[in-house]
């Protein structure tokens, strides 16, 4: 597996406009570390959710579908897993080289070691223990494409702010107003900073496309009790009985019979 790249923080920002994408660029899944298992989203109002076990490990599987490099700004519980600010876009992140595929075990630490990501307690999260508790319970990556030297019309310079409003636009009112149901439940767990372990990266250069992301993905989690009692998972643990599935029995059936 390739290891991912640490974008320098002093990122730089091309002034030209970039189209959205046909597909994502970075598909993002959390892979349950103590048990080897992929937390299967489950689609609720809008939102995408997981179930996370409190006490196991996990890490961020971050694939990238494209033929160019690409940035990951990456956020657990609205903060910069490399940097440790309160996450925002412009920030520093990783830097997937072409159809890359790379997981990310926690906190970046230095260019050769992390703190683990656990799901823990929410008082014992990181970001309750620094203080910032009201994003906890949300995974994010905001993907940039890298600017071609051709397009760069003069002089470049660091990346600016990115309002925090045209963001927000980036989720329909419709679904914001669907998810208020489960939003009204209290977060059980979030993401603790573990153990340390090795994960060397190291630092490249790149120019951002846009000063935009190109993508912004959101995951939602919580213990599967608290999904329950939100409504998002079933009670008995098996599929809504309403939810279509693609390989619902056997072999094909003869219809019945019509005169």
């Amino acid at each position: 597996m390739l290891r991912p790249i640490l974008l320098l923080a002093a990122a730089l920002l091309a002034a030209c406009s970039l189209p959205a994408p046909a597909r994502p660029r970075v598909e993002i899944s959390v892979i349950d570390r103590d048990e080897g298992d992929w937390l299967a989203p489950v689609r609720h109002r809008g939102q995408d959710w997981i179930a996370g076990t409190p006490g196991h490990r996990y890490s961020v599987r971050l694939s990238n579908t494209s033929s160019e490099r690409v940035l990951v700004v990456l956020s657990v519980d609205g903060v910069n897993a490399v940097t440790g600010q309160t996450a925002h876009p412009s920030q520093a992140g990783y830097v997937l080289g072409p159809w890359q595929s790379a997981e990310v075990n926690g906190w970046r630490k230095s260019l050769d070691d992390v703190a683990q990501f656990v799901f823990t307690d929410l008082p014992d999260s990181y970001a309750a223990r620094t203080g910032r508790p009201d994003n906890v319970g949300v995974i994010g990556i905001a993907v940039f494409a890298e600017a071609r030297p051709a397009t760069l019309p003069g002089p470049l310079y660091p990346p600016a702010p990115i309002a925090g409003s045209a963001l927000k636009s980036e989720r329909s009112a419709t679904a914001q107003a669907d998810a208020a149901s489960a939003e009204a439940m209290p977060q059980s767990i979030g993401t603790g900073h573990g153990e340390r372990e090795w994960s060397p990266v190291s630092h490249t250069d790149f120019v951002r496309a846009s000063q935009r992301p190109q993508q912004v993905v959101e995951l939602r989690y919580d213990d599967r009790s608290a999904l329950v009692a939100r409504g998002i998972l079933p009670r008995d643990g098996r599929r809504p009985p309403h939810a279509p599935r693609a390989f619902p029995q056997g072999f094909v059936a003869d219809p019945p019979y019509q005169r």
